[in-house]
């Protein structure tokens, strides 16, 4: 009889209730009248993240303490809920939004389903406690993104979204897959706490097969954090894609891809740490700087949030390049609120396309903030709080990574990024004064006419989840004090 592991399937509750809603919208693909696939895929999927976000925050609760599942190929820990909790919480308010989204029905039931396997390869990914169970949830959730980003045929630019996308991430994931490859010749390991044992077993700091694998994961797990310079899919690709799937990924791609790359280099590569602190430093300075003054040019609202979404990957990486729990603490901290703004900013935008059946720039942003006032504050919010403003969480995120690069002695870090906080304020700001502050002469001296919003559709879940982006982007700043003890105990579960 073959011996099987032990799998402790509750471990595994939140992928699992994934999986179902995504199996449930494809029977509806297959059995429902098209007129009726909407609802059903969009119901099963906002079942599928509600049950997931249930089934993490409880798995957060009773697991105190590490456990290994199925032959110590995934752990069951805190820091995995925590991220698995971001995740879908993300996926639920894009699954509001995504509702009205113009789209082909004989699609959208398929649409659903891939927003559904995607959230579940993500859960799968943060939990990930080997190398080849970190391969096989990358491709997960990214095969399921590159459909997602080319489903809307009649969008211009979706298929050409989805093709950069397919082939850009196909070569950092392979890129990943080598370095793994030969950090598994070096060390004859896989699992990442048995890679760190090799290492101090077999004298291999400084190896050079060892440091080559090593920095080819730290690039194929740049390329899904859309860290420069590893980031130039990420304009093309957010301004092509649909608008909810540019949410969805700009929050959860980017929760799943820095948590794994903590997670892997705390664990499996501590005896490099003074190796990959200074390579992780000098990405976060690259994307802090590529995103910051790329944005600055920028008309298209989308494209001026994918180069945010660049900058605000440097920002994030100050606390993993920090190496000490008060980093980890921080980079948990700063997902939440950094992920309801993302989700919520992209909503708007989808807001404003449908309003005017067209791209959203600064110019057509002009009066947005007057006609539909709950978005105009809401779009105010999500950019004070990437702005890292008061009274948002980005404040408090931002404050909590600076003290974590400080408290590694790294000075010149924390100046960079302060820096880089006062060059973002140009264009965040910006939005905010299309909106509110265009004058009327202004206005008709544009080369293209200003379209009004006038009358918008009737859109209550998009407005739901854009209310509800914007109660958590101020509850994670008044709140502050829980959400960094979930935090802490969170980044305990990693060996620092």
């Amino acid at each position: 009889m073959i011996p099987r592991p032990h799998v402790d399937w509750f471990a595994l509750a939140p992928e699992l209730m994934l999986l179902g809603a995504m199996g449930f919208a494809l029977i509806g693909a297959v059995l429902l009248p098209r007129e009726n696939r909407r609802d059903f895929g969009a119901f099963a999927a906002a079942l599928g993240f509600a049950g997931a976000f249930v089934y993490a925050i409880v798995i957060y609760i009773h697991t105190p303490d590490v456990h290994s599942v199925i032959a110590d190929s995934v752990r069951r820990d805190r820091f995995g809920a925590l991220a698995q909790v971001i995740i879908a919480g993300a996926g639920l308010l894009t699954v509001g939004v995504s509702y009205a989204q113009r789209m082909r029905d004989e699609h959208i039931a398929e649409y659903y389903a891939l927003l559904a396997a995607a959230g579940a390869g993500m859960c799968f990914l943060v939990t990930a406690n080997n190398l080849m169970t970190l391969f096989l949830g990358l491709e997960w959730f990214s095969i399921s993104l590159y459909i997602l980003c080319a489903i809307d045929r009649e969008l211009e630019g979706s298929l050409e979204a989805g093709l950069k996308y397919l082939i850009i991430g196909s070569f950092g994931s392979a890129v990943l897959l080598f370095g793994s490859a030969l950090v598994y010749g070096a060390t004859g390991e896989l699992a990442f706490n048995r890679i760190s044992a090799a290492i101090g077993a077999q004298h291999l700091t400084g190896d050079a097969l060892l440091v080559a694998g090593l920095a080819m994961i730290i690039v194929g797990l740049g390329f899904k954090a859309s860290a420069a310079p590893f980031h130039m899919w990420t304009p093309d690709v957010y301004e092509g894609a649909p608008t909810p799937v540019t949410g969805f990924m700009a929050a959860a791609t980017k929760t799943a891809a820095l948590v794994l790359t903590l997670r892997v280099l705390r664990t499996a590569f501590p005896q490099e740490a003074h190796l990959w602190t200074v390579a992780i430093a000098a990405i976060a300075c690259a994307s802090l700087a590529v995103g910051n003054l790329a944005a600055l040019v920028q008309r298209s609202v989308k494209r001026m949030l994918a180069y945010s979404s660049i900058a605000q990957a440097g920002f994030m990486l100050i606390p993993i390049a920090a190496n000490n729990a008060i980093g980890g603490r921080a980079l948990l901290y700063y997902l939440i609120p950094y992920s309801v703004m993302s989700v919520g900013a992209f909503a708007v935008v989808a807001a404003r396309e449908r309003e005017l059946a067209a791209p959203v720039t600064l110019d057509n942003l002009a009066g947005m903030g007057w006609e539909r006032p709950l978005l105009g504050v809401a779009m105010c919010t999500f950019m004070f709080g990437f702005a890292g403003l008061p009274p948002t969480g980005g404040f408090v995120g931002k404050f909590y990574a600076f003290s974590a690069a400080y408290r590694h002695g790294w000075t010149w870090l924390v100046i960079v990024g302060v820096v880089a906080t006062a060059v973002s304020l140009y264009y965040y700001l910006a939005v905010v004064r299309a909106m509110y502050m265009r004058p009327a002469a202004e206005l008709q001296l544009t080369p293209t006419p200003i379209a009004a919003g006038g009358s918008p559709p009737r859109d209550a879940l998009l407005q739901t989840s854009v209310l509800l982006a914007l109660g958590g982007t101020i509850a994670s700043f008044v709140a502050v004090e829980p959400l960094i003890h979930v935090a802490k105990q969170a980044a305990a579960a990693l060996p620092f």
